[in-house]
């Protein structure tokens, strides 16, 4: 190695690698990486390209979720409220892991009115659907809430609202996307 290079970091490197990029998406896994985890390498390919399916009936929630996503965490998102919707990007394999809203005011499934609590239900009971990661996301977070929702749904994780710590709330839910071995 030329001694002009002896005194570049393994950081600094990464950091020039970084600049190299081509694609938007790959500097932000990048950086996403270089921060969280122990072997960047290995975890820029658990989060590239995954997206994160986004059900939540207030439109601004669903904004900032979505921007916290694929501007903090370089994950792809989508974002529906309709259950026939849900359950269609689910079983396509379209989304890589759900962040459900447990107060769906509006959502509704073969006449019936339905919560993410339901829809959870149904998703974890569907073969097709039963390994997708869903996360609840709610208001309610009154002691014993986490627990009994995660019980009632078969939900993998739970978050609470407001969403404070963004970078948190990536960390949590990059934990739980599929890596492409699963």
């Amino acid at each position: 190695m030329p001694k002009f290079c002896s005194w570049l970091s393994s950081e600094l490197l990464l950091w020039l690698l970084l600049d190299l990029a081509i694609s938007q998406r790959v500097c932000l896994a990048l950086k996403t990486a270089q921060h969280r985890f122990l072997n960047p390498l290995t975890s820029i390919t658990k989060i590239l390209m995954k997206t994160v399916l986004i059900v939540e009936d207030d439109l601004i929630n669903a904004r900032v979720f979505s921007k916290i996503l694929s501007k903090r965490g370089g994950l792809g998102v989508k974002h529906t409220e309709n259950v026939e919707e849900v359950i269609k990007i689910a079983q396509s394999g379209e989304a890589d892991l759900i962040l459900m809203d447990v107060s769906l005011s509006r959502s509704v499934y073969q006449g019936k009115s339905v919560d993410g609590i339901k829809i959870t239900q149904m998703l974890k009971s569907d073969p097709r659907t039963a390994n997708l990661p869903v996360i609840l996301v709610t208001a309610h977070a009154m002691e014993g809430d986490r627990e009994n929702f995660l019980k009632q749904s078969g939900a993998d994780g739970y978050i609470s609202k407001p969403v404070v710590d963004h970078q948190q709330f990536v960390d949590q839910i990059i934990t739980l996307l599929p890596t492409d071995k699963d």
